[in-house]
């Protein structure tokens, strides 16, 4: 979901009181990065070098974790995100297909925000309904045995909503 807008000056204001909160904690950069993440709905790349003086690691050590996690990302989401589980199960069961159909549907990729910056749409690797798969995630809503039909209706709705 959208988080609250801030400026660079509130960004950058509030990414500092996060990293005086967790400087003293033992293993913060986790922590922290989801911290900023919670508030801001992303990290910053221009707060990388900020994040690891104050953690003191190197900027490398800091970009790898952001990079490497998919769940971090650089720059805001759309207002809704849409997660479709591309795990075994669900991908014997379509899921590849429901990714195809909504990237056409939506006119971007995978991990891509739609041009109307409604609805960015995201891989997953399991959202733990491997019973009742495919399977994706709206915001926080799970969806189980997901059709062709229902995702359609679902996108569509997203991007037409205000």
């Amino acid at each position: 979901m959208a988080k609250k807008m801030y400026d660079k000056s509130q960004q950058h204001t509030l990414i500092h009181e996060l990293i005086e909160s967790h400087q003293s904690m033992k293993g913060a950069l986790l922590p922290l990065l989801h911290a900023i993440q919670e508030k801001l709905g992303f990290i910053p790349s221009d707060a990388v070098g900020e994040i690891a003086k104050g953690l003191n690691l190197s900027r490398a050590e800091v970009h790898g974790v952001i990079t490497y996690y998919h769940f971090f990302r650089d720059e805001p989401a759309g207002k809704h995100v849409v997660q479709i589980c591309r795990a075994e199960a669900c991908q014997a069961c379509g899921s590849n297909e429901l990714l195809a159909l909504a990237e056409n549907i939506l006119g971007c990729k995978s991990n891509e925000t739609s041009s109307s910056r409604c609805v960015t749409l995201e891989s997953a690797y399991c959202l733990g309904l491997c019973a009742s798969s495919p399977a994706l995630q709206v915001d926080d809503k799970l969806y189980a045995r997901m059709s062709a039909e229902k995702l359609k209706k679902i996108l569509i709705q997203l991007e037409t909503a205000q």
